[in-house]
This record gives C-alpha cells, sequence and structure tokens, in this order.
C-alpha cells in the first residue's frame, strides 16, 4: 500500500479489504487485534478471521455503491481468539482503487484509556496518518471532478446549471476541509520561548469578544503567581481559540457563560513507557456550561472527524491535542450535562530560558 511507513504507524486496527472480501493488508495494530500475522492474514476471506455485529455484507456493499463512508458505532468485533471487544468501525472505499475498502477499528475500551492517559499521543498519532492518507487519496480526484462540472455547465441550461455550480461548490467545500487535514502533516515544529500564559489567553479572549464569543460571558479566574511556561505562543494561541470557540459553539445562540480558570498541581507528571515522568504544574481550564458532549463520542473527542455538532467537522479538538502533544503537554475533558471543562498541563520554562 502507498504511504507504507504511515500505514504501519496507525494506533488503531486497520485492514484493507479487496472486491471479493478478502483481507489484502493489516497494519501492525491490526495484527495484534487479530493475534495473527500478516502472513497469516492476508488472502483469508474477513468474515472468516473476523466477526462484526452487524450487517456487514450489506455496508460494504452500501460503500461501493455509493463510494461513500460509513460509520458502525458500539459494534462487538472478535477474531475468535479473545472475547469480543465494542467498536466504532469506519468502513470507506479507497479511492481510484476498484472494489477496495479500507475498515478502521476504534476499540472503546483502549479509547477510554487512553483518553484518561496518553490519549493525547495517540490522537496526534492517528490525526496525523489520516491527514497525509486522506488528503492523498480524495483531493486529486476533487480537482477532476470539479474541472468536469464546470466544462459541463457550458453546454447546460441555466436551471441545468444550478446543478453543476453545486456540484463545484461542494467540491470546492470537501477540498477547503482536506486542507485543514492537511494541517496535521504540515504543522511546523514548536518554536518554543519562555511565555507568560495569562498574557496569551488575555490575547485569546480579548479576540474571542469581538468575535465568535460576542454572546458569551467570559470569566477570568487566575493565579497571579504562576511560573512561565515553554511553549511555541503563536501554536498555543490557536489553541485557546479553538477551546474558546468551541465552547461558544457549545451554547449556541442563546450565549452563556465560559470560565477561564488557571492554577498550579505539584502532583500531576506525565508518566512516560520508560517509567519516567515530566512534571506538569501549569494548569488551564476552559469550561463552558452548554449541554455537554453526547456520551457516545465523550471518549474519542480528541480524535479527527470526531464531532458533536451538525456539520461539524471533528478536527479542532483533533489538532489541538497534536499542538498539546508537540509540546509534552497533557490535555483531558470532562463532560457532564450542563458544563463541559477542558483541562490543558504545561511544564514550568526552564530556569536558562526565562
Amino acid at each position: 500500500m502507498e504511504n507504507d511507513a504511515l500505514w504501519s504507524t496507525l494506533p488503531v486496527p486497520a485492514l484493507l479489504i479487496g472486491p471479493d472480501d478478502c483481507i489484502r493488508e493489516v497494519n501492525s495494530a491490526g495484527e495484534a487485534f487479530l493475534n495473527a500475522s500478516v502472513k497469516s492474514l492476508v488472502g483469508k476471506p474477513l468474515l472468516d478471521r473476523l466477526s462484526i455485529d452487524a450487517n456487514i455484507e450489506g455496508t460494504f456493499a452500501r460503500v461501493r455503491r455509493d463510494q461513500g463512508p460509513m460509520f458502525l458505532n458500539n459494534v462487538d468485533v472478535g477474531s475468535g481468539h479473545a472475547p469480543p471487544v465494542e467498536c466504532n468501525v469506519q468502513i470507506a472505499p479507497v479511492t481510484g482503487r476498484d472494489g477496495e475498502i479500507l475498515i478502521l477499528m476504534h476499540p472503546r475500551q483502549l479509547a477510554m484509556k487512553l483518553g484518561k492517559s496518553l490519549g493525547v499521543k495517540t490522537a496526534a498519532r492517528s490525526a496525523i496518518g489520516m491527514a497525509e492518507m486522506l488528503a492523498h487519496e480524495i483531493k486529486n480526484p476533487l480537482a477532476g471532478i470539479t474541472g468536469a462540472a464546470q466544462l459541463l455547465s457550458m453546454s447546460l441550461s441555466p436551471e441545468d446549471q444550478e446543478l453543476t455550480d453545486l456540484i463545484v461548490v461542494e467540491s470546492r467545500r470537501i477540498v477547503a476541509l482536506l486542507e485543514q487535514v492537511e494541517q496535521f502533516g504540515n504543522l511546523r515544529p514548536p518554536e518554543r520561548k519562555s511565555v507568560n500564559i495569562h498574557d496569551l489567553l488575555d490575547r485569546a479572549q480579548k479576540s474571542a469578544e469581538v468575535g465568535f464569543a460576542a454572546r458569551m460571558k467570559l470569566v477570568e479566574d487566575y493565579d497571579p503567581s504562576l511560573p512561565n511556561t515553554y511553549v511555541d505562543p503563536d501554536q498555543l494561541m490557536q489553541v485557546f481559540l479553538n477551546l474558546l470557540k468551541n465552547a461558544a459553539e457549545a451554547a449556541g445562540d442563546k450565549g452563556g457563560t465560559i470560565r477561564i480558570h488557571t492554577f498550579y498541581d505539584h502532583a500531576l507528571r506525565l508518566r512516560r513507557p520508560d517509567g519516567s515522568g515530566t512534571g506538569l504544574p501549569l494548569q488551564v481550564e476552559i469550561s463552558d456550561d452548554g449541554p455537554g458532549l453526547p456520551p457516545e463520542i465523550a471518549a474519542q473527542v480528541f480524535e479527527p472527524f470526531v464531532s458533536g455538532r451538525e456539520n461539524g467537522t471533528g478536527l479542532g479538538l483533533a489538532l489541538v491535542s497534536k499542538i498539546i502533544s508537540d509540546h509534552d503537554g497533557w490535555i483531558s475533558v470532562d463532560s457532564v450535562p450542563g458544563q463541559t471543562k477542558f483541562r490543558i498541563s504545561l511544564p514550568v520554562a526552564p530556569k536558562d530560558k526565562e
């Protein structure tokens, strides 16, 4: 498969299925999930090696017919080697490869566990891999679709041109979406410096108040004694604006209150796989009094393309998690009806950088 490096580093089980519904490729996470090697899986019928508690044949037929993705949420997936695992399953056609289908499985228990510990790293890797794959597979054909629609419109009546105009407009909208997706792969490494976190929050708040948060009441609850952090100010500004916008959109037209709280937590450390730890004492909480996140997406909210809003892209929070991960920080969310709270934990600036 093209982009083998990206394919192999996808953190969720992924399988490429041929037109005959046989397995063509499996990534490393898929081998672990199925408890079998690529060599033993390739060429075997999918349903001989994997059970999915859904009408999978009908789903495959619809994906191939409509050339669009489908999502199966909260279904039991089993391999015969262990009890079934509840997963969210994404099934999508592979552009330019007739009849081939890509399956991504997101085990919910794993997502919840990672969301409480190192979910930021997982979301970041997933975002990067999906960004490169989707941009490569989708963006180029869209240019051809747009051009063909424009040529076709030249020989149509004004009434029929409305349909080709719709094709062009929607194709350009998808291209714009893909350009957002590409941010994951193209985001430059952070250029860090010692920064007063409250200076960034004040700038983000002023920008929000004259724009998307004009109907909201913003409340500050700052600890003025906080030391500087060591971040890329532009990238962290993007994080704060994204979270403030997310909070404002959750409230809708009725408005509401956004609370920005900063404090110091001596005890918070990020545990690394080698057993070492990094202190992340600087805390920033941005909370709103909106309806809360839908329970079915709360554990995957930092994954790309997961959104609780109608017509939402599901990219904003995934980009936030990538930026925080690149800064060796940590982000979490706690959501119930009436309050959604995003908490960012960051390191203190080294003494020699102040």
